[in-house]
């Protein structure tokens, strides 16, 4: 009788060459782009120094570059917001690093603490504002490399305060 118990692994499993896959330089999957994120995300000293705050407008500086890929890092005081938008053919994964944002989509609302991590496809409509009392800041990774973002009309025109 077959079952999952019968599968034992005899010997040293790293030793089998097709399970050793060589580290690659620069990420390549949706994975290893999660996993670049989180890794610059835990290393404060790579990007902590960097950031700065602009009451009039959202700051943002590129991080990083790579081959089909740009990551990007951005501050958010309170009230400001990026606009209904897409990404164009660009797939991307958002990262909060400090504070929290809210993300609007279609479907609804979402507050993206510390930590919180958003994978997005090329199309994907969304808004993301600092609906919070304290500044926020975010890590984005684009692949390929952000050249387009359509701004589209908001569903509902209702007024929103903003938080001076």
């Amino acid at each position: 009788m077959n079952s999952d118990n019968d599968l034992q692994i005899a010997g040293d499993i790293l030793e089998v060459p097709h399970l050793l896959q060589p580290p690659r330089e620069h990420p390549a999957t949706v994975a290893e782009f999660v996993g670049l994120a989180r890794s610059i995300a835990a290393d404060r000293d790579q990007w902590a120094h960097l950031v700065r705050y602009d009451a009039t407008t959202r700051w943002y500086h590129r991080l990083r570059t790579g081959p089909g890929y740009e990551v990007w890092l951005l501050s958010w005081v309170p009230g400001q917001g990026s606009g209904l938008h897409d990404h164009g053919p660009s797939s991307g994964v958002l990262t909060v690093l400090e504070g929290t944002l809210t993300e609007r989509t279609g479907r609804g609302t979402r507050a993206l603490a510390a930590g919180a991590q958003r994978v997005f496809a090329p199309g994907y409509v969304h808004e993301v504002v600092n609906d919070a009392l304290e500044p926020a800041v975010s890590l984005h990774v684009y692949h390929p490399g952000l050249t387009q973002m359509p701004m589209h009309a908001s569903p509902h025109c209702e007024a929103r305060p903003v938080v001076v």
